[in-house]
This record gives C-alpha cells, structure tokens and sequence, in this order.
C-alpha cells in the first residue's frame, strides 16, 4: 500500500483497509523496536512539530518515534511560534513546508490543520484537534487487537462527553473498521447528529452499530472495551467543571460498571486521568467538590482489566507507522 505524499488529518480520510494496513505497519515496527533492529530509512530528514496545546504522550511519542526513524525534530511551542499572530497559517505552512519533510500539528480548530495541509506541500499530521484525535485511535485500536487478537465483532463503549475528539474519533474509526461503538452520556453530550449520520452510513456496511444512550446498564453490556476521558479538555474555563461533574458522574468508570461488561473487557483511557488526587488539578477539583476521583476511580484505572499504559506506548508505534508510510520509508 502506498501512502506517501498523503496528509494524516481525520481517519474520515482513509479507508478501512488504509487503517488496518496503518495498525499492522506499527505492530512490525514495535516488534522491531524491541527487538533492537535498526529503522533509521528516513535519516537526514526533519520534522516540525507546532504545539498549541501542550502534551506529554504527544510531544514523546513524536520525538522518540522520529529519532529512531533517524529523523531530527524541531518542538515549536506555544509561545515559539508566530503562526496566526504575526503570520498567517498559510505562510507558516509554506515557510515550514520548504525547511521540513513534515508537519506535525496539535492544537484547536480542525480548519488550521487543515489549512497547514494546504499550504504546506509536505505531509502534515494532526496530533490533536478540537475535532479529531486519529494518531490516538491507531494506538487504542493496535491495543486493543493486541489484546483480543481481532478487531470486527468488538464492542466498544465510550463513556462521558462525546462531543468532541476522542468521541468522534473513536465513532469514525468504529464505523469503519465493523466495531460496535456506542457512547453512553446525557444527550447533550452526544456526537453531531452529522458525523452520527456519517458513521451510521459505514457501520451498516461494516456491520457494526453506531448506539447513542443514557442508560449506563445498557451500554455497557456485552462490551469488550470500556473507554472514557477527562471531562473538562484543555483550553476550557475552569466555570465549566461544576456543571461537567454534574453531568457526568453517573457515567463514572467504576468497578461495578466493568462487572456489567463481559468478564475479560479492558478498560481504555488516552490520559492524563483524574483518578486520585495526586495532580494539582485532581487535588484543587477534588477538594472544591468533596471528590476522590472523577471519570474513573483509582480501583479500575489500577486494576488487571487497565491498558492504558499499553496505550500510552502504542501511541509511539502507531506515529511511527504514519510517518513512515506518509514519508515513503516503507
């Protein structure tokens, strides 16, 4: 499969055998990686990587998974760069495009992104937007077929604010790939009825289901995954915590929501998560609103049925594959 030249924006963009090829190039690539063999095919090549929003898992996997492709990288964060205050996106990703072989982006409006890979003339990544998550999928969909050997047939069930990346994303690639996906939240939080409508369209030829409910019992169900995230996302007001935690806490991952899945489900999490109160914001939250934890407790976050570190490292491999794919190294 020959992916080079191509722009990784949205798995909207990419067909089920393009993610599946995506998901198998990573699995090579980690085996090789612990094996200690040499995957240095891109040595002499740079990337830039524009951070809006800062990152952890982001930024490391980026970095580790370039240098050992032999890549250099360039972190610009969000003070080192003049994209949009002093110069406009377009002239950004024309100026970046002649220095660098790819851009990887992560910050907030789908539409920069986008624009980056207009004007770039070089493959741009999308690290994370307001919109979309797709490099995270690769990694959740990798761990999970680690796991259970197979992806089609799986039930996955997202729990919280499903409005935004992680749910749309997550929708989209479930959709395409014949998982069965379904978020579990007050309606208000439910997807855009348009990208519902989208999905619905590839599950129904994927055979797949694409449910949208308020009723915890039933979604999770038979579920294979139990997946959720924080529910406030970076660059909201803090004002919005109260009436999130309101919201949102029946659909709290517990221990006894895990026990009304099948016996062997996993519990899934794209981190950072408040499940104690060990981060600043966990401890000033928790004590504001008398919590000990909030989207997860410490119990299931803990627990054998818990991936989320195997996660944690895919995301290294699955940004591995993309960028080897989208950059000709393989």
């Amino acid at each position: 499969m020959n992916l080079k030249g191509r722009n990784f924006l949205t798995l909207k963009d990419y067909t089920a055998e393009e993610i599946l090829y995506l998901i198998d190039l990573a699995k090579e690539l980690k085996l090789k990686k612990k094996r200690g063999l040499p995957m240095d095919t891109l040595r002499g090549k740079n990337i830039a990587l524009i951070f809006e929003k800062t990152s952890t898992r982001t930024r490391c996997a980026f970095e580790v998974a370039a240098h050992d492709l032999g890549m250099g990288t360039t972190y610009l964060d969000p003070v080192s760069s003049q994209m949009g205050k002093k110069e406009s996106i377009a002239d950004t990703a024309k100026v970046l495009g002649r220095m660098f072989d790819g851009i990887e982006y992560r910050g907030f409006e789908q539409k920069i992104v986008e624009e980056l890979a207009e004007y770039a003339g070089v493959p741009v990544w999308n690290g994370l937007t307001n919109e979309y998550h797709p490099t995270q999928i690769l990694a959740d969909f990798l761990t999970i077929k680690e796991h259970f050997g197979s992806l089609e047939g799986r039930k996955l069930v997202y729990m919280g604010d499903a409005r935004y990346n992680m749910g749309n994303s997550l929708m989209i690639g479930c959709a395409k790939l014949g998982i069965r996906f379904a978020a579990c939240a007050p309606k208000e939080y439910f997807p855009d009825p348009a990208l519902v409508a989208y999905c619905e369209e590839y599950a129904a030829a994927n055979g797949s289901s694409i449910i949208l409910t308020e009723q915890v019992t039933a979604a999770v169900k038979d579920a294979d995954v139990i997946y959720t995230d924080v529910w406030v996302s970076m660059g909201e007001p803090e004002e919005v915590w109260e009436k999130r935690i309101n919201d949102l806490s029946p659909y709290k991952v517990t221990a006894s929501v895990m026990e009304l899945a099948k016996p062997d489900a996993i519990f899934m999490h794209c981190l950072p998560a408040f499940h104690d109160l060990k981060t600043t914001i966990g401890f000033e939250m928790g004590t504001r609103f008398g919590l000990d934890d909030m989207e997860v407790t410490d119990e299931v976050f803990l627990s054998d049925a818990s991936v989320v570190f195997d996660e944690a490292e895919n995301r290294m491999h699955t940004i591995k594959a993309v960028m080897a794919a989208t950059l000709g190294a393989v």
